[in-house]
Formats: C-alpha cells, structure tokens, sequence
C-alpha cells in the first residue's frame, strides 16, 4: 500500500483523511491531521459537500501512534507535545464539528493516538491481523486524543481502567465484542475497500437524517432520557419537513427507491 498523494481528498462525497506518514511504523502525521483540520471546517459549514469522511493509514498500520522520535529530538518536549496535543486535539473537534459519519479503515496496528482516533469514528472496520494498544505507558506518557474519556464510555470503566493503565493490546476479537471495532472483514487487504464502500453508502444516503442522528448519539450520553426525548421529538419532527424527509416519506409510500439528492 503506497502513502495517498494529499492529507485529504473528497471523492464521490467522501471526505479522505490520512491520518498517517508511510514511514515505518506509520505513525501519525501531525501536518496531514493540520490540513484535514481546515478541510473539516469547511465540511462543518457547508462549504464542502462531505456526507462522509473516512479514515485511513498511510501504510500498513491505521496509525501506530506519535512520531517519538521528534519528541525526543525536541529541544523543549513539553513545549513540543503539547503543541502536537493541541493540533491533534483541535482535529478531533473538528472531526465531531463536521456532524457528518466517520468511517475508520482499521488496517494493522491503532496504537496511542491511533487508538484514540478510533473511538472517535462511528463505525470502525476491523481484519484479523487488527490491534489496538493504548502504548502511552510504554513511553512514560499519559493518554491524549480524548482516549481517557471515549474508551470507558465504549468498552466500560473496568476493561478501560485496565487497558489504559497495563497498556494492555486489544485483539481484533476482543475489539469487535467490546464494540471498538464495528466488524471485521475476512482479508486485511478488504479492510479500505469495505471501510470505503460503507462511508460512500452513508454520504448518498439522507445526509440531514445521519447528521441528526449523529448529533443524538453524541449528546445520548450527557443527557437525562426526559430531556433526550424532547432532542428527538425536535429532530424528527423538523426533519419531516426537510426535502429528504419529504422524498423519503413519499419514496416509501410509493414503493420506489428515494432520491437523496433531492434538496442537497
């Protein structure tokens, strides 16, 4: 697998983001993670017809964390760390900004901010040779990329607390009964192609739907049921007014396949 000529690129309503270098390992390529920063701002505004963005390595890894050896050659580390935190940081807020699915192509190793990374998409596919580590004990470094914060909300407080603190590595099995992987395909060579039909399903699909549902299971675990309630009477019943409600309700009832194009 060769590294993709741009940090990201949109096809057929897909946004692409390469979330890694090809350099041995594959780690994490903070300057492609800047540029797919300001592409997702405009995704969040409109002003890019995303439906989609999809996830992927720059190798054979998803992403096997942190480039170290910058840490290490940083005359100040803590300075610089904390520079990488923030603009990695400042991606995954635009990631959820966006309001759009996110797919992950979770080829080989997610380890550290690559495992981060993955308990930020909405669905994540998997192949058997498939692990996740959260590898920051191993260099003396606690977790960033909101992993002490997602990972008990997906796999619960217990697995988490042990994950995280004995840098325990996850297998692909293990990943998808947890519910950190959504499914794992036969072949590690089929884990792009179905991670990309999937995120192309989703952005023909009826994108105003999929945001509305997104933003209510992003708020679904902050929110008491009776205020939660009142968010999806709210939703629905704006959407039913929208163009693609109007089509999907009408596409239904006329037994005929809707056009999701319809109001774009």
């Amino acid at each position: 697998m060769t590294e993709a000529p741009a940090a990201t690129s949109l096809v057929d309503g897909v946004l692409h983001v390469r979330v890694s270098t090809s350099r041995p390992g594959n780690p994490l390529d903070p300057d492609a993670l800047l540029a797919a920063t300001a592409t997702l701002v405009d995704v969040a505004s409109g002003s890019l017809d995303a439906g989609a963005v999809l996830l992927h390595g720059g190798g054979s890894n998803f992403c096997a964390g942190g480039d170290v050896r910058s840490f290490a050659a940083a005359p100040d580390r803590p300075a610089f760390i904390r520079s990488v935190a923030d603009a990695f940081h400042a991606f995954l807020r635009g990631l959820h900004a966006a309001e759009v699915p996110v797919v992950a192509a979770v080829r080989g190793w997610a380890a550290g901010a690559g495992l981060s990374i993955v308990c930020h998409a909405d669905i994540a596919v998997g192949g058997p040779g498939t692990s996740l580590r959260p590898a920051y004990p191993g260099i003396g470094l606690s977790p960033d990329g909101g992993m002490s914060w997602a990972l008990p909300r997906i796999i619960g407080r217990a697995r988490a607390h042990r994950v995280i603190l004995t840098d325990a590595v996850v297998g692909a099995q293990d990943a998808l009964a947890w519910g950190l992987l959504s499914e794992i395909v036969a072949d590690d060579d089929e884990v792009l192609p179905n991670a990309t039909a999937i995120a192309s399903a989703l952005a023909a699909g009826p994108r105003p739907a999929l945001r509305a549902a997104r933003r209510l299971l992003a708020a679904s675990a902050e929110s008491g049921l009776d205020a939660h309630l009142d968010a999806e009477a709210d939703a629905i019943s704006h959407l039913a007014g929208t163009p693609a409600g109007v089509e999907g309700v009408d596409a239904f009832v006329e037994k005929r396949r809707p056009d999701w194009t319809v109001g774009r």
